[in-house]
């Protein structure tokens, strides 16, 4: 509704230059979900009447369609044959990767030609247009909101929260009461979808770190944070290149004592980014992304960060001014795709000993290197910056005993299962160095060779577990090696 009086006042005053149509007016089209906890919202913004109050006003026409986006899309076009569609989508939006002010539809949707007029419009554009020409709008957004989703993910904006000492004897607020500045005196828009917050459920995140057994009996369960990795490239899924990064990073955190629960190659595709960083960073303390960070089309890693949290992608002025500076006159074109960062939600590492900075949005850090050495300082200068906080706090290390056997599978897998039962708060896994089986028709003396994992905090647990397995079995059955 919000982009619906925004082009209505535009066709209003430019329509001869701006809206191509055969027609006195374009066809406006209200896509209306039949979601019951959402018509709540509508209900409580007064949608339908301020959009007819907007349709009487600029004397339009309007088709409302019962569907989702994609759903209505196909079936208007279906009835309609349509060519282009006026869209109110703006640079930084999660969609906006790639589009220009006319754009065809992406793959897998109905053909038709995007327009997008207000693609290179800022936050202070839009508000500078909507007042200065008397637009109406959502009277939510003169009480603190500044981007309108869900009745689940919209909250006012923080940033225009009015503390008590700026409150003056205009300002009066009733106890118990939040007082909100309106939207257009935001002063950065880059906070424009701070209020639009997923709330994680803090349950979920314990269940994620205690899979080895119940919490409650767990020694260690109050000093386990889980850590995820993403490593992003098109280059090692097909092959063409090994993954160092993962492995590495995976060791520096079981070094601090954290438990890695998932890691995870994907390709540089923004979908797949998204739905993997929402799905840890939900489950997680962090999310650790790696790789398809820079200016090329392919790098879209935090494009794909910053549809995980809904926010769009933006432009930094002071990121890209820092950018400019390190490469001088190599930077082309008027911006630096890689300046682009999710809006609302982005904190800049900067170090003395970084050329780029260590980008954290909310609980997911994104990282730039390219080599384990690159990698390497980046750990090092991440670990030097957090100090004095708790986001990368050293725990108690991990400490692991590995056992190396020769006996057969069906031999171990009784006792090993029990001892798996009895030290719920021991991590106890196996691996195969190999898998040659003496075969009754064979002369071989070959045989397959295991090798048991006991990862744990407690040292004593540890070799408790280790004891009670090999007291089972002959002495001289299992070799301790590093």
């Amino acid at each position: 509704m919000f982009f619906l009086k925004l082009m209505c006042s535009l066709w209003k005053q430019h329509h001869c230059q701006l809206f191509l149509f055969p027609t006195p007016s374009p066809l406006l089209i209200y896509f209306l979900k039949t979601d019951p906890i959402r018509g709540q919202l509508l209900v409580l913004i007064k949608g339908y009447r301020e959009t007819y109050a907007v349709l009487c006003r600029y004397k339009l026409e309007m088709e409302i369609i019962r569907l989702d986006f994609k759903s209505g899309l196909e079936a208007l076009l279906r009835e309609k044959p349509i060519k282009a569609i006026f869209l109110g989508t703006r640079i930084g939006d999660p969609n906006a990767v790639g589009q220009e002010q006319f754009s065809p539809s992406s793959t897998g949707w109905p053909p038709f030609m995007r327009v997008n007029p207000i693609l290179d419009w800022s936050y202070r554009d839009v508000w500078a247009f909507l007042l200065a020409c008397k637009v109406p709008y959502c009277k939510l957004y003169d009480q603190g909101y500044t981007s309108i989703g869900s009745i689940h993910d919209t909250i006012p904006n923080g940033a225009l929260c009015i503390e008590s000492c700026q409150i003056t004897n205009e300002e009066q607020i009733e106890p118990g009461h939040i007082k909100y500045r309106p939207a257009y005196m935001l002063r950065d828009g880059r906070l424009e979808r701070a209020g639009r917050m997923k709330r994680s459920n803090k349950m979920e995140r314990k269940k994620s770190v205690t899979a080895n057994g119940d919490a409650d009996n767990m020694p260690c369960a109050n000093s386990l944070f889980a850590a995820s990795i993403i490593v992003v490239g098109d280059e090692i899924l097909q092959g063409d290149v090994e993954d160092n990064l993962g492995p590495f990073l995976n060791k520096k955190l079981h070094s601090f004592g954290w438990a890695v629960t998932r890691r995870v190659i994907i390709p540089n595709d923004i979908d797949a980014i998204s739905e993997e960083v929402e799905q840890r960073a939900e489950v997680n303390d962090l999310v650790f992304v790696v790789g398809g960070v820079g200016s090329l089309h392919s790098d879209v890693s935090l494009a794909g960060v910053a549809k995980a949290f809904g926010v769009r992608l933006a432009p930094d002025e002071e990121f890209e001014e820092f950018l400019r500076q390190q490469v001088g006159e190599l930077c082309s074109g008027d911006q630096n795709e890689m300046a682009k960062l999710p809006e609302g939600i982005t904190e800049l590492w900067h170090h003395k000993d970084l050329a780029v900075p260590v980008i954290k949005c909310r609980n997911v850090f994104v990282l730039s290197g390219t080599t384990v050495d690159e990698l390497d300082l980046q750990w090092k200068c991440l670990v030097e910056l957090s100090k004095g906080t708790d986001i990368i706090e050293g725990k108690q290390q991990f400490t692991s005993v590995r056992l190396q056997t020769t006996i057969s599978e069906l031999e171990l897998a009784g006792p090993f299962s029990r001892i798996d039962k009895d030290f719920p708060d021991i991590s106890i896994g196996c691996y195969r160095r190999s898998r040659q089986v003496k075969m009754r028709t064979q002369n071989s003396d070959r045989k397959s060779t295991l090798v048991l994992t006991f990862v744990g905090k407690d040292v004593d647990r540890l070799r408790m577990a280790v004891a009670s397995l090999s007291s089972v079995f002959p002495e001289g059955t299992f070799l301790e090696i590093d």
